[in-house]
C-alpha cells in the first residue's frame, strides 16, 4: 500500500496511519506491503509491528544510488539493517516475528 502524493496538501494521513486499516480489511487474504515516508529503521519496525509483511525504501535508495552508486545503495541497507536489529533489541524481540502490534502506540488513529 502506498500514498504517494497523499500528503502532498499535509491533510492526508500517512502510509502508517493507514496501515493498520488496511491489515484490517483484508483480514490476512494478502500480504500488505508498505511503502512511503520509511526512512529508517525505526520506521521498518513499526510498519512490521502494524502488520505489514514487507516494507519498501525506495527513496533512501536512489539517495545512497544518487551520491555514491552501489556502494551507496549497499551502505543505505547496512544502516537501515542495522537500525532495525538495534530497535528489535531495545524492544526485546530476536526475530521479526516477534515484532507485534503491542510495541506502537496509536491512541488515536482510526483502526
Amino acid at each position: 500500500m502506498s500514498n504517494h502524493g497523499g500528503r502532498s496538501t499535509e491533510t492526508g494521513r500517512s502510509t502508517i496511519e493507514a496501515l493498520p486499516e488496511v491489515v484490517a480489511a483484508v483480514n490476512g487474504r494478502i500480504p500488505v506491503l508498505v511503502d512511503g515516508g520509511v526512512r529508517r529503521g525505526t520506521d521498518v519496525f513499526k510498519a512490521l509491528a502494524l502488520g505489514a509483511k514487507a516494507v519498501g525504501i525506495g527513496r533512501p535508495m536512489l539517495w545512497g544510488l544518487g551520491a555514491f552508486g552501489q556502494a551507496g545503495v549497499d551502505r543505505v541497507l547496512e544502516i537501515m539493517q542495522g537500525e532495525l536489529k538495534l530497535v528489535m533489541g531495545n524492544c526485546g524481540t530476536p526475530s521479526v516475528a516477534d515484532i507485534n502490534r503491542a510495541y506502537v502506540s496509536t491512541p488515536d488513529w482510526k483502526i
